[in-house]
C-alpha cells in the first residue's frame, strides 16, 4: 500500500520581501534552486590510484522567474530602479510549494536576492501569445523549511 505521493509542482507562489501586491505572487514558471559545492583536489603523495576531491565552498545557481507581463508591479519598480538608477536593494524572497488545500508544503527561503536581468518576450502581430516577461536574481544562499 502506497501512503505517500510526490507533490505537484505547479500550485507555488512567490512572495517578495519589497512587494505586497498579491499579483507579484504569481508566477508561471521558477528555476534555479540548486546548490552544489565547488571542490579543490589534494593529490596525497604514494597514493596514485585517486586524488581527494575536498569541498572548499557552496555554489548557488541564479533564480529565474517567469510569468505574465504586469503592467504596474512592485517588483518589476525594484528591478528597473537597478538597471535604470544602479540601486542595487537586496530583498529576500519565498518560494513556497503548496498542497491541495492552499496550505504550504515546503518552503525555500532565498537570501538577499537583487536583480541580474529582466526580459520581456518578443512582441509579434502575427501570433495570439502573452507577453512574457523573465526576471533573473542572484542571491547569496537559501535554506528549505
Amino acid at each position: 500500500m502506497v501512503d505517500y505521493y510526490p507533490p505537484w509542482g505547479f500550485y507555488f507562489r512567490v512572495e517578495f520581501g519589497i512587494s505586497k501586491d498579491k499579483n507579484d505572487v504569481r508566477f508561471q514558471m521558477v528555476s534555479g534552486l540548486s546548490v552544489e559545492y565547488d571542490t579543490e583536489e589534494y593529490k596525497e603523495g604514494g597514493e596514485n590510484r585517486f586524488t581527494h576531491k575536498l569541498p572548499v565552498r557552496t555554489k548557488y545557481a541564479d533564480l529565474v522567474l517567469k510569468r505574465g507581463m504586469l503592467t504596474d508591479s512592485e517588483v518589476i519598480k525594484w528591478f528597473l530602479r537597478a538597471f535604470r538608477d544602479r540601486d542595487f536593494e537586496p530583498t529576500d524572497l519565498n518560494v513556497i510549494l503548496m498542497n491541495e488545500k492552499g496550505e504550504p508544503l515546503k518552503t525555500w527561503q532565498v537570501s538577499h536576492a537583487i536583480p541580474r536581468k529582466w526580459q520581456v518576450s518578443d512582441l509579434n502581430s502575427g501570433e495570439n501569445a502573452l507577453v512574457i516577461e523573465t526576471m533573473e536574481l542572484t542571491y547569496r544562499y537559501f535554506t528549505v523549511a
